[in-house]
This record gives C-alpha cells, sequence and structure tokens, in this order.
C-alpha cells in the first residue's frame, strides 16, 4: 500500500463530493446531508488504511507524490507526510464526520441551502488536508490561502450574531498574515536556490539576517493563524458568530495550522534564527496562556469563553514547541491532537445546549442538568478534558510539555504551570453556572431544554469521549508516530536534550 496514491486522492475525495453534494436539490436536504456524510466516512476509511501503512522507523516523509505544476518556478504537486502531519490527518478525518453528524439541522435553522452547507464543509476538509499534506511550500501557500474561503462563508452565511463582522475580521486577519508569508516565500525562491521543495530547501544555507526576516514572515503568519497573543482577537469573534460545527473544525483543526507551519517550516527551514526568536515566543507563549485563562474567567458567552480557553491551550503549545526538548516537542505535538479532540467536544456539546436553549449567554442557564442530566454530563466531562484532568488525554500532553520544558527553562515552566490553576476555575465555574444550582424557571417553559441527548448526539459524543480516555491512559501508539518527527526537527535546529544530572540519577537510583 505504500505506492498508493493516499495523499492526492484524500485531497481531491473531498472535493468531488463537495461538488456531488452541492449539486442535489435543495428539496432533498436529507440525502445532501447522507451523501456528505457517507463521503466523510470514505475519507476516514482511507485515512485508517494510511495509518496503518505509515511506518514509524522508516523514512522522514513517507507516502511522497509529485506532479508537474509550474516548471518553469519549480513548482510541483508534492505531497508527503511525517508523523506530525499524519496525526493532524487523522485528527481531521475524524472530526468531520462527527461534525457533519452534530451540524444535521444546523443549515436548516439558516433558512439557506442546505447542500451548500455540507459541500462547503466537505471543501473545507479538503483544503485541510492539502495543507497537512503539503510537501511544497508553494503549494502549501496556496492551501493555506484557500482554506479560508470555505470557512468564511461558512461562518459568514450560516453562521449566528454579527457573524459578517466575524466571517470579515477573520479573512482579513488571516489574509494580511497571509501576505507576510508570501513575501517571505518568494524571498525563500529567490535565496534558495529557485526552487519550492521542501527537501531541498531544509539543506540551503541562508545569511542570519535574511533567515531572520523570512522566519518573521512565516512566523507572523503562523501566529495571527494559531493565534497567538497579541494576534488572538478575531478568535472569540468567529468562534460566537460561526455554528458550533464550523468552530470545532475552526479550533480544533484550522487554529492547528499555525503551530504546524512554525514545527513544519519555521524550524528546519530557519534553525538558527528559530533559535534566536525563542525567548520572545516562549514570552508571547506565557502571556497567552495567563491572559486569555484571565479572559476566559469573565466571559458571559458560552462560545466566547471556550474559544478563549483555545488561546490559552495555544499558549502551552508554543511553549512546548520553542523549548527545543524532544519531550516538550512531543508534547506540543499531542496537545495538537489532544486539544483537538477535547475543544471539539466542548464546542459540540455548548453548540447542542445553546440550540435548545436558543442563547449563547451563560446567565440564560442555571440548573440545566436539572432538565438534561446526561448532556449536562458530556458537557463536565468536556470542561474537565479540556482543563487536563489526569485520566483525559490532554493531561498526558500538558505534562509532557511542562516537564520538557522544565529540563531546560525552569522559570518558564513555573510560569505556565499557573495556567492550569486558571483553566480550573474558568471550566469549573462555566459548569457551576450553565448545569448546577438553582434551576432557572425560564428553563421550564422552553420544550427543547425538556429533550436530552438524541441517539444522533451520542453518536457524535461518544467517539470523542472514548478516544480522549484512551489516549489518556494509553497515548504510545500515537507518541510512536510523533517522536521520529519531532526528533528529526530538533537536529534540523541543532539541538538535543540536555543530559540528566548525576545527582539526579544517583537520587533516582537510590
Amino acid at each position: 500500500m505504500s505506492n498508493f496514491p493516499f495523499l492526492s486522492v484524500l485531497t481531491v475525495a473531498p472535493l468531488v463530493g463537495a461538488l456531488v453534494v452541492a449539486f442535489l436539490p435543495r428539496r432533498r436536504p436529507d440525502l445532501a446531508k447522507q451523501v456528505a456524510f457517507g463521503w466523510s466516512l470514505l475519507v476516514l476509511a482511507l485515512s485508517v488504511v494510511m495509518w496503518v501503512s505509515f511506518q514509524a522507523d522508516g523514512d522522514r516523509l513517507q507516502f511522497r507524490e509529485s506532479y508537474p505544476w509550474i516548471p518553469t518556478w519549480d513548482v510541483n504537486f508534492t505531497f508527503a507526510v511525517d508523523g506530525i502531519a499524519l496525526v493532524m490527518l487523522m485528527l481531521i478525518a475524524v472530526l468531520v464526520p462527527l461534525v457533519i453528524l452534530a451540524s444535521w439541522h444546523d443549515a436548516d435553522a439558516s433558512k439557506r441551502s442546505v447542500p451548500a452547507y455540507f459541500a462547503l464543509l466537505l471543501v473545507l476538509e479538503s483544503t485541510m488536508i492539502g495543507v497537512f499534506a503539503a510537501a511544497d511550500v508553494f503549494l502549501f501557500y496556496v492551501f493555506f490561502e484557500v482554506m479560508l474561503v470555505p470557512m468564511y462563508f461558512l461562518i459568514g452565511s450560516y453562521g449566528g450574531h454579527q457573524r459578517q463582522y466575524a466571517a470579515v475580521k477573520f479573512f482579513l486577519y488571516s489574509l494580511v498574515g497571509g501576505l507576510f508569508m508570501l513575501a517571505a516565500v518568494i524571498g525563500l525562491w529567490v535565496v534558495g536556490g529557485k526552487t519550492f521543495d521542501w527537501q531541498t530547501l531544509t539543506q540551503v544555507d541562508i545569511s542570519t539576517g535574511t533567515e531572520r526576516w523570512l522566519f518573521l514572515g512565516f512566523f507572523l503568519a503562523f501566529a495571527i493563524k494559531a493565534p497567538f497573543f497579541p494576534f488572538h482577537t478575531w478568535l472569540p469573534d468567529a468562534g460566537r458568530a460561526a455554528p458550533a460545527g464550523a468552530a470545532a473544525l475552526l479550533v480544533g483543526v484550522l487554529d492547528k495550522v499555525g503551530t504546524f507551519g512554525i514545527l513544519r517550516y519555521c524550524l528546519p527551514l530557519f534553525p538558527e534564527a528559530s533559535k534566536w526568536f525563542a525567548p520572545w515566543a516562549l514570552a508571547l507563549g506565557l502571556i497567552g496562556i495567563l491572559y486569555a485563562a484571565l479572559l476566559a474567567v469573565g466571559q458571559s458567552d458560552l462560545k466566547r469563553l471556550v474559544s478563549y480557553t483555545s488561546i490559552a491551550h495555544f499558549g502551552f503549545i508554543g511553549v512546548g514547541i520553542f523549548a527545543f526538548t524532544t519531550q516538550a516537542g512531543t508534547g506540543a505535538v499531542l496537545y495538537m491532537l489532544n486539544h483537538g479532540l477535547a475543544t471539539g467536544l466542548l464546542f459540540l456539546v455548548v453548540g447542542m445546549l445553546i440550540a435548545r436553549r436558543g442563547s449563547s449567554l451563560i446567565s440564560d442557564f442555571g440548573g440545566a442538568g436539572k432538565l438534561v442530566p446526561l448532556l449536562a454530563g458530556v458537557l463536565f466531562f468536556a470542561g474537565l478534558a479540556s482543563l487536563a484532568l489526569p485520566g483525559t488525554a490532554p493531561f498526558v500532553s500538558e505534562f509532557l510539555v511542562l516537564i520538557g520544558t522544565f529540563t531546560v527553562n525552569k522559570p518558564v515552566a513555573v510560569i505556565a504551570t499557573l495556567g492550569i490553576i486558571l483553566a480550573a476555575a474558568y471550566v469549573l465555574w462555566m459548569v457551576q453556572r450553565t448545569t448546577q444550582g438553582t434551576l432557572n424557571p425560564e428553563l421550564t417553559e422552553v420544550k427543547a431544554m425538556h429533550r436530552d441527548l438524541t441517539l444522533r448526539e451520542k453518536a457524535v459524543v461518544a467517539p470523542l469521549i472514548a478516544l480522549i480516555l484512551l489516549l489518556g491512559f494509553y497515548p504510545k501508539p500515537v507518541t510512536d508516530v510523533i517522536n521520529p518527527a519531532v526528533q528529526a526537527t530538533m537536529q534540523d535546529v541543532g539541538k538535543t536534550d540536555p543530559a540528566p544530572e548525576v545527582g539526579s540519577v544517583q537520587e533516582a537510583a537510590q
């Protein structure tokens, strides 16, 4: 199976599915939903086969394909994945079918075209797969920009309050970041021997000054996409306005393109500049952890609160990347996966609550657990996973980030740990104000609030809960795939893990 063109097929398949769904008659909305769901399951099945075929101890980049595109500029449709990209592709393959299932009635409520909504979700899946699978810098840039389009329409056409403002803000922020990266991509092509091939560019020797400017162009684009402080202000607006399913993909996958880009492009292509900018990146990560957590505590809107929690989590990922240890790097990549599962679940469950209540304001809930106990229980579990409770997948990644950082930078690790305390505050207070305490009398008058989790909704949350628990107790199948890619990235930067202190080893032995 190693010769099968997995990546090109995975990239094109959702696009073909989107065309099929888009041309289905508007009077047959259920057919559009079923076709989109079935197509996403096909992508999931193919992704599972690719995961099984991947050799963790094999070449760094596997399933490589290359097809000529613009020979004059040496631009090719080149696809290849390492362990980091493979994990992100599996996250996409798992989340999209669940999002489609969770969004079964979202387009109906908007009174807009149902086939168009689900076609946009499949187009988004295609572009997300492409951006992680690309091994040509120019191809990566194209997917990086094109994936803005389906998300823009999902927010602007099917979103809630202030959807057009949020969609434009999201698009403009990302577009400005893309312009910085475009300038850097062109500069890299000039100094890199007029090629966009990633593997070739990793061997190019670039002068210090030029390398720092090119790094900055890429980093700004990725920092906006992630987002890192102070480029984060678009996310709470977009997260609030987007439909719950689109918001789950926005925070669960699209934002990971920023941190993935740093690992795939900034560190290997600009190793010296990465080390030079590391203290600033660590500072931004720490500020993001604490600042976003404090803002989350004060939020009155459920979706904005979840959005701010994601900004805080991305601070941890940034710290793990720029600590430059294998432990912290593996923790950062694992955090990207686990955050996608946990926050994706949290956004979907919050969306179910909002759909029932007709409001996203926390003050409009209160004691909801008495009416929808199962839904309240899943919200509580998703919240505990988000704050990295031991036994859940995010705990493993957060622990690896902190312990890997502590070995090289104790003050940064200690300050980052404060974010865990704040996470407990904003998550538990959210749960207490929405599902616990005295029942809000207004809830009893809302007919939908008397309907607990349906069979369809159980099918959405059950796989995510299972994966969060499984990876919380047994993350080895994923870390075995991630570790070689992280080690290779650290070697690109010229960093090695610190040797344990002699005294510590002796004490451990005793």
